[in-house]
């Protein structure tokens, strides 16, 4: 393997540890390549990170796992990650108490519940099932079909031409903005079609580790391949070979990919830099569920349906009764998570625990603060006209991935680092071809 330090030399250097760096990392060795994954950081993961407080497992942010992801069910062993799903349904917390909206074919245990909810509502009904046609038909090329047609529009026009309104429009708006991070209805409809399909697929679940069992599978295979706490804080463009620049020295490389955020990656090549959404995600660790008023639903993500929400939240749940990995025998983990950004200051932890409460149906005495994750450029925003792909090769021997380069998703980032391994490749100082490489494939 070659050397990283002063005045060192390498293949290929990935600078980033994220999901995107280290599948394309993995993807290159499996292919026969030496490489090198220089991680800022002192672990890897990038933005899905887990810490274990008195005992409980908190994610940075509320990130759930789709088993549904093509790049998920292609290139990580979910038997090993020991997945606990989340209950396919939404709590709806209305003016007149709350409503359950789950999927008949996975949860029939609340099926009834259910019904009721959306038998008196027939006409808006049939106008979310306009907004979501294109969801029915084959189960690959959904991309393929609707950025065409859909494009240009973003969720607030594409809902409004298909004439949803009433609760099930709050329902998806304010489900899809704790995914999105965005309220403002402005991200592409493309994009928003593409992750419902998702979710109707598969169950959103997390690791009985915690979501940075993920990362840590990814990296398992690289070994001492991954170099923690390395800043880069440079790549010189000038030569023949990019050299990289930091406080070990100059290290030059015959392929440098940045596998970074989006501002990172603006600030080592000058790739555009897209508009960021934030998130604040609060969790606490409760002993007695006092006030629940809907044991029936346990683990079930909560939102406000309400026309005025009533605290800045976009959704709640209670963890660990979806994952009873994530807390200690007889305690329960809640979390509450709301959006941030356009210079507004973050909400206080007693407003997010308030209405935490309020969507749950419980009472918030008691609750013990275990950690608040501020993540501002926890997503990059997916703004019209939709593009599911962006180039990843910036000069030959640079290349650039990342969720910001593909999809704002786990899947996106993914597919991304795949899409950098084939470009370094298949790039003109290759001798070899990427015989028998696994494409990209589907979007989402």
């Amino acid at each position: 393997m070659g050397t990283v330090g002063r005045t060192g030399e390498a293949d290929v250097v990935v600078v980033g540890a994220g999901l995107a760096g280290l599948r394309c990392a993995r993807a290159l060795t499996d292919a026969g390549l030496d490489v090198v994954v220089l991680e800022a950081s002192d672990r890897v993961g990038g933005r899905v990170r887990t810490d274990r407080v008195d005992g409980f497992l908190v994610d940075q942010g509320f990130q759930l796992l789709n088993p549904a992801y093509p790049a998920v069910r292609r290139w990580v062993d979910l038997d090993a990650l020991a997945l606990q799903p989340f209950p396919a349904g939404v709590l709806a917390r209305t003016e007149e108490g709350a409503e359950l909206l789950a999927d008949p074919l996975r949860e029939l245990g609340l099926t009834g519940r259910t019904a009721r909810s959306v038998a008196v509502r027939p006409r808006e009904v049939a106008a979310l099932l306009r907004w979501a046609r294109p969801l029915v038909g084959r189960e690959r090329g959904l991309a393929d079909r609707v950025t065409p047609r859909r494009g240009d529009l973003t969720l607030r026009d594409s809902l409004d031409r298909a004439g949803v309104h009433g609760l099930l429009r709050r329902v998806l708006e304010r489900f899809l903005a704790g995914v999105l991070l965005d309220a403002s209805g402005a991200t592409a409809d493309a994009f928003a079609l593409l992750l419902a399909r998702s979710f109707a697929a598969g169950t959103p679940a997390l690791p009985a580790g915690g979501m940075a069992a993920l990362p840590a599978q990814l990296a398992a295979g690289l070994g001492d391949r991954v170099r923690l706490r390395y800043p880069v804080e440079g790549i010189d463009t000038s030569g023949a070979r990019p050299v990289l620049l930091s406080a070990a020295g100059a290290t030059r490389a015959r392929h440098v990919v940045v596998a970074t955020d989006g501002a990172t990656a603006h600030r080592l090549v000058g790739t555009p830099t897209p508009a960021p959404r934030g998130v604040v995600t609060q969790w606490w660790a409760v002993d007695d569920l006092a006030g629940r008023r809907d044991a029936r639903a346990p683990g079930v993500l909560a939102v406000d349906a309400r026309p005025r929400p009533s605290g800045p939240a976009v959704n709640a749940a209670i963890v660990s009764a979806a994952a009873p990995s994530y807390a200690p025998e007889g305690r329960h983990l809640v979390q509450a998570s709301a959006l941030i950004g356009s210079g507004a200051a973050p909400p206080s932890e007693g407003r997010m625990r308030r209405h935490a409460a309020d969507l749950l149906g419980l009472v918030d005495t008691g609750w013990q603060e275990l950690a608040r994750h501020e993540l501002p450029q926890a997503l990059p925003a997916q703004p019209v006209p939709f593009a599911a792909r962006r180039p990843v090769v910036v000069r030959p021997g640079l290349v650039v991935c990342g969720d910001h380069r593909d999809t704002a998703s786990l899947q996106g980032a993914l597919v991304s680092g795949q899409r950098a391994a084939l470009a370094v490749l298949t790039s003109p100082d290759r001798t070899t071809a990427a015989r028998g490489f696994e494409q990209p494939g589907e979007r989402a």
